[in-house]
């Protein structure tokens, strides 16, 4: 295979796309996109959100030390790109995209009401690492919709309709190609999975 050598840069594609909530229900409060998010710990559930400090959420995450991490579905893709452009300091981005907070269970930052998920954090360290600083932080709850959920109320992510973003752009996630563990099961379950 040929390949064209690059200059470093950030070619880890496709990331998450999410609805950073932050400030106080009643009080300032903003939503910013996140792309640079992930999972860091299991035990404690630990996650990082990436963040410039130029950026106007950054002070009010600082300060409080706590967010709500919102996965968007397909229908948030233009308010999630809207929230990743448009500054809080010039507009109320709740009530421009008529979005609705509501009460943590957990902190003080509101989720918002549409995403179909929300993780609710603890800021436990900050690490300045050039253009970002990384908010490293515990998982404190999570929220997820009830029609996600089966009667067993085994989480059925596919229902979800989730986004991410892959060198600019936006991308639905269409279908499920394996899951953990596939790769060494028996062939004949494999066969019978896929039937399914």
């Amino acid at each position: 295979m040929s390949k064209k050598t690059w200059k470093a840069g950030t070619m880890l594609y496709p990331v998450p796309a999410v609805m950073v909530s932050c400030g106080l229900l009643d009080g300032e409060k903003n939503i910013v996109t996140i792309a640079w998010t992930g999972i860091i710990c299991s035990d404690p559930p630990m996650l990082y959100i990436s963040i410039r400090p130029e950026r106007y959420s950054y002070d009010i995450i600082k300060k409080s030390g706590e967010f709500v991490v919102n996965i968007p579905n397909k229908k948030l893709a233009f308010a999630t790109d809207f929230c990743g452009v448009k500054s809080g300091r010039d507009i109320d981005k709740f009530q421009h995209l008529n979005l609705h907070a509501v009460e943590s269970n957990e902190i003080k930052a509101p989720y918002i009401d549409e995403c179909p998920i929300n993780i609710e954090c603890k800021v436990k360290e900050i690490v300045s690492l050039g253009s970002h600083d990384m908010f490293i932080s515990e998982i404190c709850c999570v929220n997820v919709d009830e029609s996600l959920l089966d009667e067993k109320d085994k989480l059925h992510l596919d229902k979800a309709d989730l986004i991410c973003y892959s060198h600019g752009e936006y991308w639905t996630l269409k279908e499920s190609i394996g899951h953990f563990g596939y790769s060494i099961r028996k062939k004949e379950v494999i066969q019978r999975e896929r039937k399914k």
